[in-house]
């Protein structure tokens, strides 16, 4: 069944010696791999391999076939073109990092529009803006409201926060408890928005403490996530 949809590619592995397996989140099914048969080899290739960069927005014509774990890919074109994401160095590592992350957490093959908005309109942004220093950081925030565990906001007045069951605390519980410089930082991410970053000033050293604890935060509430790979190489580009 041929069928049009909008996609964000996630990752890309290399397959045989001109093929490649691109993981996509797609906006009416969810997470789907497709395989892209001779995209590697420029004389045969039906699609150009550079369409597939990382979080790149397409638009695609798929031939789709339920209860195939690979599906076939029959026209691309690009949905958005980005000036800077990917000729960056700085927005490339954050790329690199967030696709990673993204591939992780992201594998229900069901819509989900909402989420594929999110992560459309927050890409869109990062590409437009100069002062970017804390995307990241807010965008995996905001990025628990629709994975189902975004901090409870009702009680944001106390002293602790409880990684482990996202709650705000008058008292230290368990060796999950945030204080100090970690627990001001995600007061004030709470409270803002993308346009409004740039007015919390953090240095590297902050960064990538609460970015540690972000971490941290998912892998209590996602079993199976894992630190990327790619957390060094982010951290020694970004910060």
């Amino acid at each position: 069944m041929l069928n049009k949809s909008k996609v964000i590619v996630l990752s890309k592995i290399k397959y045989r010696d001109n093929d490649l397996i691109v993981k996509c989140f797609t906006y009416h099914r969810g997470v789907v791999s497709y395989l892209l048969k001779g995209v590697l080899n420029s004389k045969k290739g039906s699609s150009k391999a550079a369409y597939y960069q990382l979080l790149s927005q397409l638009q695609i014509e798929e031939n789709y076939r339920q209860n195939q774990s690979l599906q076939y890919i029959r026209d691309v074109r690009l949905d958005y073109n980005f000036a800077s994401l990917h000729t960056n160095l700085f927005k490339g590592s954050i790329v690199m990092f967030l696709a990673e992350v993204l591939s992780s957490v992201l594998r229900e093959e069901e819509e989900n529009h909402q989420l594929y908005d999110y992560l459309e309109t927050t890409f869109r942004w990062l590409d437009a803006k100069d002062e970017f220093s804390n995307f990241h950081l807010l965008f995996l925030l905001n990025l628990t409201k629709h994975l189902g565990f975004y901090p409870d906001i009702s009680d944001t007045n106390q002293m602790y926060f409880n990684l482990s069951n996202g709650l705000f605390e008058s008292s230290k519980e368990n060796v999950y408890s945030v204080s100090g410089e970690n627990l001001t930082i995600l007061k004030q991410l709470l409270g803002t928005n993308f346009d409004a970053l740039d007015g919390i000033k953090l240095n590297s050293k902050q960064r990538q403490s609460f970015l540690t604890m972000l971490l941290l935060y998912f892998e209590l509430h996602l079993g199976s996530f894992r630190k990327p790979k790619s957390l060094q190489i982010f951290n020694q580009v970004f910060n």
